[in-house]
C-alpha cells in the first residue's frame, strides 16, 4: 500500500510547510497515521475503498484495543483531516467521514497544585539555590531549577516554550519575555520580581562556572553552556523537589502542572478568561475554558470540607 502512504506524507507535508503545525503536533499525527495505515494494510484497503462502514469498524478496532476516549477521538480527526485533504486536492474520489458525526472526547480535567502546594515547591528549590555548601556546580544546577520552576510559574508558559528561549531572553530590566509558541506564534508574557531575581540568580551562577562561551540559551547544561536543558531533565528536577517539598502526589508533578497552576491560581483570583488565553497561547477560547471548570470543582470540594453545615448534612444522609 505504497500509495496510501505517499499521500499520507503529502498531507502530513502540508501541515507543516502550509499550516505552520509545531513539530510535536506532527509527530503525534505521523503516530496517528501510522495506525491508520497499518490497519488499512490489514484489511488491504485503499484509500479510495474505505466506507464510512470500515472507518467505523476502524474506530471499533480501536477501542477493542483499549484506547482511551481521547486517543480515539484524535485518532478519528486525523482521519477526517487526511480524507478532506485528498478530496481537496482532487487526491481522493470520496471522503467517507463526510456524513461522520464528530465524537466528542471526554473532558478531563487535569491535576493542579493549591497555591500553599505551589508555594512549597518553589521554596524548597530556592532553599537548595541558596545554600553555597554544595558547592558552585550543585548550587547553580539548583538556581537554575529554581528559575525554571519560577519561570513557569509567573508566566504559565509551556516547557517547551521555556527551553527554547534564548539567553538574551531576560536581559536585566526585562519585565516580560517573548516566547514562540505553537504554529510559531509569538506572544508576551509577564515576570514577577521573584522571577527575575531567580533567573538572574542562575545566571550568575552560571557565568561563574562556565569556562566556555556564554550559552545561546536561557535554561542550559551547567556544564555544557551549548547544550539546552531537556525535557527529561526537567521533569526528573521538579518530580525530585515535589518530593523534598513533601507534596503529597510527587508523582503527578510536572513542569505542565506548573501551567495549570498558573492558569487555575489566576483564574481565580479573577483574570478575565479572554486574557488568560492570551497568556497561555490558546488558539480557541475553548481550551481556556477548561479553567472555570477546575474552579467549580474546586468550590464543591471547599463546600464539603469548610461548610458549617456539611456534618449535620451528612449525618441526616
Amino acid at each position: 500500500m505504497r500509495a496510501n502512504r505517499r499521500l499520507a506524507q503529502l498531507w502530513l507535508d502540508a501541515l507543516a510547510t502550509e499550516l505552520g503545525a509545531a513539530a510535536g503536533t506532527i509527530a503525534t499525527y505521523t503516530d496517528d497515521l501510522t495506525c491508520y495505515l497499518g490497519w488499512l494494510e490489514d484489511q488491504q484497503l485503499g484509500f479510495d475503498e474505505v466506507t464510512l462502514e470500515r472507518v467505523r469498524d476502524y474506530i471499533a478496532h480501536l477501542d477493542q484495543r483499549g484506547y482511551a476516549g481521547s486517543t480515539i477521538a484524535r485518532r478519528i480527526t486525523v482521519v477526517r483531516g487526511l480524507h478532506r485533504f485528498l478530496i481537496a486536492e482532487e487526491l481522493g474520489s470520496r471522503d467517507p467521514t463526510a456524513t461522520m458525526t464528530t465524537m466528542k472526547r471526554p473532558r478531563k480535567l487535569p491535576f493542579v497544585l493549591s497555591v500553599d502546594e505551589t508555594e512549597a515547591l518553589l521554596e524548597t528549590a530556592h532553599a537548595l539555590a541558596a545554600d553555597p555548601s554544595v558547592g558552585l556546580y550543585r548550587q547553580a544546577g539548583y538556581a537554575r531549577r529554581a528559575a525554571l520552576f519560577e519561570t513557569l510559574y509567573a508566566s504559565g508558559m509551556r516547557i517547551s516554550e521555556a527551553l527554547s528561549l534564548p539567553s538574551d531572553a531576560a536581559r536585566p530590566g526585562t519585565r516580560m519575555l517573548l516566547v514562540r509558541g505553537k504554529g510559531d506564534k509569538q506572544r508576551l508574557v509577564p515576570l514577577h520580581n521573584r522571577a527575575i531575581a531567580a533567573i538572574a540568580q542562575w545566571q550568575s551562577l552560571a557565568a561563574a562556572y562556565s569556562r566556555g562561551p556564554p550559552s545561546p540559551w536561557l535554561f542550559h547544561s551547567v556544564r555544557n553552556g551549548t547544550k539546552a536543558l531537556t525535557r527529561q531533565a526537567a521533569l526528573l528536577e521538579i518530580k525530585e523537589a515535589a518530593v523534598a517539598a513533601g507534596l503529597s502526589n510527587p508523582d503527578r508533578v510536572s513542569p505542565h502542572v506548573l501551567r495549570h497552576a498558573f492558569a487555575t491560581h489566576m483564574h481565580s483570583g479573577g483574570t478575565d478568561l479572554r486574557v488568560l488565553q492570551e497568556l497561555l497561547g490558546h488558539a480557541g477560547i475553548e481550551t481556556t475554558q477548561i479553567y472555570t471548570h477546575l474552579d467549580t470543582s474546586r468550590l464543591h470540594q471547599m463546600v464539603r470540607d469548610l461548610h458549617p453545615l456539611n456534618e449535620e448534612l451528612e449525618e441526616r444522609t
